[in-house]
């Protein structure tokens, strides 16, 4: 892939579908509010691509002075692995799961840093209740990508003492995958049952979900719905009563959460999107990449031109 010179502040995104992203019409409206003089432009890779790719689009940033930085998404890992060494320094969650979703410069240095670990965080406690933990509930952790190594990680934090998971199941379909975020996870001092389980097909998922207890959290942390179609389930698939069910998209097909939401009278669900992820994924990045502080206010100020945004899209989809 060819990269032109900029002609003006460019900020990246490096995804695989980056043009059917609501941030390339939001982001304008938020540079707008924030005072950045500074466009969006992005880079689609497939997925696992080559590492030659990455390392292309790394070096590029780093070389052109018109190139701010960047956000990844779905490459984090293959990113890290494949152009981690062209970074003059990484953040701690960087280098402790070896995975990429913010790339910025600073002083004329290369920085690197996975945000997921804080904006899943700020993600979840949206919508997990308080002392959630206590009935006894499980969460399963379906793929085993950069997402779900922060989802685990925020679970077990030492600062919620007691209240956490009992245990916390990822499968993934892929051996290496798995066997890296076994691996990755092992550094975690922390006092929850991890179990791993490969699970190449939709009904081997669907067993690990009967297995829950009720009050447990199911996260679809896969890409399917988004990057490709379907769901990691079947549509025979049962929900444990009382649970909370996380779809970490908010576009594409989303066939999990559909799932999810046909149940979600019948057995008790709290069924969330992946849009306040989303919002706080960018925020987080652009933070780095413009080296400015998004406070709770200014946070709430974007949350509704999203909002906005997400209205109106909404609405000419329904042809309203």
């Amino acid at each position: 892939m060819s990269y032109e010179p900029n002609d003006k502040p460019t900020f990246y995104f490096i995804g695989v579908t980056t043009a059917g992203s609501s941030i390339m019409k939001l982001f304008p409206l938020w540079a707008e509010a924030l005072g950045l003089d500074a466009r969006i432009k992005g880079i689609d890779l497939p997925i696992h691509a080559d590492p030659q790719a990455y390392r292309e689009a790394v070096s590029f940033i780093k070389n052109d002075p018109l190139a701010l930085g960047a956000l990844v998404t779905t490459h984090k890992i293959d990113l890290y692995r494949a152009a981690g060494d062209l970074f003059d320094e990484l953040d701690p969650y960087a280098t402790m799961f070896e995975e990429l979703s913010s790339i910025y410069k600073k002083g004329g240095r290369l920085l690197g840093a996975a945000k997921d670990p804080v904006s899943g965080g700020l993600a979840m406690e949206a919508f997990i209740p308080e002392r959630f933990w206590s009935r006894g509930g499980e969460a399963l952790v379906m793929g085993a990508g950069g997402s779900a190594l922060a989802i685990a990680s925020y679970l077990t934090k030492k600062e919620h003492g007691a209240n956490v998971p009992a245990k916390i199941v990822i499968t993934n379909r892929s051996r290496p995958r798995l066997d890296s975020a076994r691996r990755l996870l092992g550094k975690l001092d922390a006092k929850t049952e991890f179990e791993y389980r490969l699970c190449p097909e939709p009904a081997d998922n669907d067993r690990a979900l009967r297995e829950l207890p009720s009050h447990s959290l199911v996260v679809n942390a896969t890409g399917l719905g988004k990057d490709r179609p379907g769901s990691p389930l079947t549509d025979d698939a049962v929900f444990p009563e009382g649970c909370l069910v996380w779809e970490l998209n908010y576009r594409g097909d989303l066939t999990f959460k559909r799932q999810a939401e046909a149940q979600r009278s019948r057995r008790g669900l709290h069924v969330e999107d992946g849009w306040v992820y989303f919002l706080h994924g960018w925020t987080q990045v652009i933070q780095d990449v413009f080296d400015l502080e998004i406070d709770r206010d200014t946070f709430s100020q974007l949350e509704e031109i999203a909002m906005s945004l997400q209205t109106g899209r909404a609405g000419k989809e329904r042809g309203q």
